[in-house]
C-alpha cells in the first residue's frame, strides 16, 4: 500500500479560512458566548432604572480583522454589549464589584 502524499497550497489555506463556512462557524461560536453572556448578565433589581437593559445589549456579529503574521484579514467572531456601562459590569468600580460576564461565557461557551 503506497502511503498518502499531500502537498499543501497556501493560496488554498487562505482560500479555506476566508471561506462563508468559515465565517459561519465563527458566527455560530459568537452566538454560544453571546447566549451565555445573556444567561448569566446580572440584570439588577426593582428600583434600577437601567433594570434587563445591559442583558438586552448583548451582539454577536463577524468581521473581517487582520490577524497573524502576515495581517491578511479572515473572519472574526465578535461578541460585544452597547449598553455605556458594560466595562463597569466586567471590571468592576470602586463601589461595585467586576461580575466578568463576557470573560465567564467565552470560558464556558468557547469550547
Amino acid at each position: 500500500m503506497m502511503p498518502a502524499k499531500f502537498k499543501m497550497s497556501k493560496k488554498g489555506v487562505g482560500e479555506l479560512l476566508n471561506s462563508p463556512m468559515v465565517a459561519s462557524e465563527m458566527l455560530r461560536r459568537a452566538e454560544v458566548i453571546k447566549g451565555v453572556a445573556e444567561a448569566i448578565s446580572p440584570v439588577g433589581g426593582p428600583g434600577d432604572p437601567h433594570a434587563g437593559a445591559y442583558k438586552a445589549a448583548w451582539q454577536a456579529t463577524v468581521h473581517r480583522k487582520s490577524v497573524g503574521r502576515s495581517r491578511k484579514k479572515r473572519p472574526v467572531g465578535v461578541v460585544s454589549n452597547s449598553s455605556y456601562y458594560a466595562r463597569w459590569v466586567e471590571y468592576g468600580t470602586e463601589r461595585v464589584r467586576a461580575h466578568h460576564v463576557l470573560l465567564r461565557a467565552a470560558q464556558a461557551g468557547g469550547r
